[in-house]
């Protein structure tokens, strides 16, 4: 993937805790492939600990991997519109209530002012959503900006059809393929792809 090397590329994590696990290795994918990787978290992701682990850990897991202090406020996300320096933000996990919020043109957290900063520079906004509401209240969201321009899902399932049926979680291990298309253009195909099925078809 040498197209890669040498990218800035912006990794933004919400608080969906459950999804670390697989966020964070896809992290470590980035910096190996040459990605220069600048991490932002919102404010509760970097200020909560959860039964998934302690957030210290988790920040100095990501400073550490990426080589870069975190961005924790608006003051420290502000420059990224002005002085352009990243070439994609990747939002992952992404909670629907940042889906929300973006979709309403709200800018109250770190993590969403990466997104309004990226995307006034018309560069790349990659959405790794993970939300227990995605075919509930918020799939009006998600629709408006699966329409928006330079916005783009990491393809998405419903992760536990029985127990949370509005629950929808995109494939973390998709993450790079995603960036790679979103930087030509292009939303990586097909945008809804199953969980395995807990039963045997017909």
């Amino acid at each position: 993937m040498k197209e890669l090397q040498g990218l800035k590329v912006g990794f933004a994590l919400c608080g969906s805790y459950c999804t670390y696990q697989e966020v964070l290795p896809q992290i470590q994918r980035m910096v190996d492939l040459g990605i220069e990787v600048i991490p932002l978290m919102s404010y509760e992701s970097a200020s909560t600990d959860t039964r998934f682990g302690k957030v210290e850990d988790y920040k100095n897991t990501i400073t550490k991997i990426t080589g870069h202090q975190i961005i924790t406020t608006i003051v420290d996300a502000e420059p990224i519109g002005p002085k352009a320096f990243l070439d994609a933000l990747i939002i992952a996990p992404c909670t629907g209530n940042t889906v929300a919020k973006i979709a309403n043109g709200i800018t109250d957290t770190p993590v969403l002012m990466g997104a309004k900063a990226t995307l006034r520079n018309g560069k790349p906004v990659i959405i790794a959503l993970a939300t227990n509401d995605a075919l509930g209240l918020n799939l009006k969201n998600i629709g408006i900006l699966m329409s928006t321009k330079n916005i783009y899902f990491v393809p998405i399932g419903q992760d536990d059809w029985a127990k949370k049926p509005n629950s929808m979680v995109a494939h973390m291990e998709i993450i790079i393929p995603t960036l790679q298309e979103a930087l030509q253009g292009k939303q990586i195909q097909p945008v809804f792809q199953s969980y395995p099925l807990p039963y045997e078809p017909l």
